[in-house]
């Protein structure tokens, strides 16, 4: 996922290499960010930095539920429509329960 510079934190790791403005190669892939190496990527003025993982989620939990049950309204009566939403549901659910939080990492 593409992140801003400035809102990279210690732990994240990167998901493309960070190249400089002649294109070396300065922090490889999968390398895990520190405090030094977040502050080398700013003063480099590197604008966006792949990392792994996914965006942060921007709807509340019930609203995700509640969109959830809107995408199924119409065919939870199909064959194993109704086991799908079922599991998807208790993914969502997992995934706020996961990270602790009404807005998850998604």
């Amino acid at each position: 996922m593409k992140i801003s510079a400035k809102n990279l934190t210690p732990g994240m790791k990167l998901e493309r290499p960070v190249l400089n403005k002649n294109g070396l190669m300065m922090i490889g892939v999968d390398a895990e960010l520190t405090g030094a190496l977040i502050e080398k990527i700013q003063e480099m003025d590197i604008q966006v930095v792949h990392v792994h993982g996914t965006s942060e989620a921007s709807l509340p939990r019930e609203e995700a539920l509640a969109l959830l049950d809107g995408r199924f309204r119409h065919v939870e009566a199909a064959p194993h429509m109704d086991v799908l939403k079922k599991l998807l549901r208790e993914h969502i659910e997992g995934l706020y329960e996961e990270h602790g939080s009404e807005n998850p990492e998604v």
